[in-house]
């Protein structure tokens, strides 16, 4: 296991950056998962911790010891791709075992580790096949089993999950955040999906324009996100923002739909945030209600879509609170926004309200 920093760390290709002024430590045995936009540099910095990308400017470290400048097989870190890189000639125990092999270990003892690498990742049955007889979760599990024989300080993942299907990308995300609880092994995974990076992750990274967004533990960063960007980019279905003007414990749009708030501090233009999950409907016959506009059944909950007097938001309903709008006709009957939880973005800051009330 191994603490890593980066220091400072700039990338960039000629007068384009890539990496800007990136400064974050990754603790001893965390699961750190790096996500963003397609463009934000994640790709680039685990790229640059596995030295596969030299850094312009700025230093890498692997617990104390300074990896900027070292070859990847100097750095004891192993790397899992996007495309599993599995050598087709090979079986399932010579793929894993390949590694040792490298190394100079002797082939017995190579491969019967190989052989107990493969039965913890549920391949021992597979051990004779080769790539081409395996599914796409099974070759994933294998290139999961190559990097774990090295033993290495530091694992990394680039986007590994997204050749997969739904419903196999579910079963490995579980396997790998459990194979890596029970190593205990520091480990960095790229990917654009946010919520992927919430389910699995300790710890977020969040990168925008080669940049660090904001960094914590999943929790924290949804609950408490640093800007609109984080706010709208963590959650899905994203955050509502609405611009309005804030006057005493109203906020009103400019259709003039009103949101009561309180304890807020501040007046004037502001953007309000509201969580879809934080916005409760209750079923009204109100003129100047919230009309709905889509319901999109999910199991026990449903995405609503409603207009807000030409303002469009989003909410989260528990599929039991559906009665009276849930079929075709009611798609068009009127909702009331009752109880919400109001965040009011004041300069680049966010500060969370709960408690509001929607006036009509």
């Amino acid at each position: 296991m191994a603490t890593v920093r980066f220091s400072g760390v700039n990338k960039s290709y000629g007068s384009t950056s890539v990496v800007s002024d990136l400064n974050i430590e990754l603790p001893d045995g965390s699961f750190t998962v790096l996500v963003g936009p397609s463009g934000c540099g994640k790709s680039t910095s685990l790229r640059m911790l596995a030295g596969l990308e030299s850094v312009t400017s700025g230093t890498i470290a692997i617990d104390d010891r300074d990896v900027t400048d070292l070859q990847p097989r100097d750095r004891d870190v192993a790397m899992v791709f996007q495309n599993y890189a599995l050598y087709p000639h090979l079986t399932v125990r010579e793929n894993i075992a390949f590694p040792l092999r490298a190394s100079k270990t002797p082939r017995g003892d190579a491969l019967k580790r190989a052989d107990e690498v493969a039965e913890s990742l549920g391949l021992g049955k597979l051990l004779g096949r080769k790539p081409k007889d395996l599914s796409g979760g099974q070759q994933q599990r294998v290139a999961i089993g190559r990097a774990i024989i090295r033993e290495p300080s530091v694992f990394l993942f680039d986007e590994p999950l997204s050749n997969l299907d739904a419903k196999l990308r579910v079963e490995t995300r579980t396997e790998l955040l459990q194979i890596q609880r029970r190593l205990g092994i520091t480990s960095v995974y790229v990917t654009h999906d946010q919520e992927e990076a919430m389910t699995l992750s300790d710890r977020m990274v969040v990168m925008r324009d080669g940049r660090t967004a904001q960094e914590g533990t999943p929790l924290d960063v949804y609950a408490n996100p640093a800007d609109t960007f984080v706010a709208t980019f963590v959650g899905s279905p994203k955050m509502n923002l609405m611009d309005g003007e804030l006057t005493g414990e109203y906020f009103t749009l400019p259709t003039g739909f009103t949101i009561g708030v309180e304890s807020v501090d501040t007046s004037g233009p502001v953007t309000l945030g509201v969580r879809p999950d934080d916005l409760v409907l209750t079923a009204s016959d109100g003129d100047g209600a919230a009309q709905v506009k889509l319901i999109e059944l999910l199991g026990p909950r449903a995405i609503v879509t409603i207009d807000a007097r030409g303002t469009e938001l989003t909410s989260v309903v528990e599929a039991g609170r559906l009665s009276g709008i849930d079929e075709i006709p009611g798609l068009y009957e009127s909702l009331e926004l009752d109880t919400i939880v109001i965040v009011i973005v004041i300069g680049n800051g966010l500060s969370r309200h709960p408690g509001a009330k929607c006036e009509r």
